[in-house]
């Protein structure tokens, strides 16, 4: 039920973000999400691609620092409100959202959140007992 993030820490020069999809491209690994959080002097872009294994090496080959984090992508009605149920059954037993991000699927009636929690297994069981739908990473890398 967990999906696999690429997160690449990046400096803030003009191409290494090129850089990266070019890598990515090369090696037909197709980007699903993404997010980017930057400072003045660098950026750590974080994705959801269709081959994170591959992605991890190739970019490593590369020379960029990459690491994998393990974030969880729930189906979300694409209403008002629909992100706000999702997380209060979250915030009710405590758990903390890290950071999350958002992308629309082909069907037009929902989009995916991916979000980052410490509680990982705690989280995905809470969701689920409150029928929230888990999407698990072989569906998102595939979306």
């Amino acid at each position: 039920m967990r999906v696999q993030q690429i997160s690449i820490f990046l400096e803030n020069k003009q191409g290494r973000l090129a850089r990266v999809t070019e890598v990515l491209g090369e090696n037909s690994i197709n980007i699903r999400a993404l997010s980017i959080a930057d400072t003045t002097d660098f950026g750590i872009l974080r994705l959801i691609v269709n081959k994170p294994d591959l992605a991890y090496k190739v970019l490593k080959e590369a020379g960029f620092t990459v690491s994998t984090t393990d974030v969880i992508a729930v189906e979300v009605t694409d209403q008002p409100g629909g992100l706000s149920n999702i997380l209060r059954h979250l915030d009710k037993v405590g758990i903390n959202i890290e950071y999350l991000y958002a992308f629309v699927t082909q069907t037009a009636s929902s989009a995916l959140i991916v979000f980052r929690v410490e509680q990982v297994d705690e989280a995905i069981k809470i969701l689920q007992e409150n029928g929230v739908r888990i999407v698990p990473g072989s569906e998102v890398y595939e979306i």
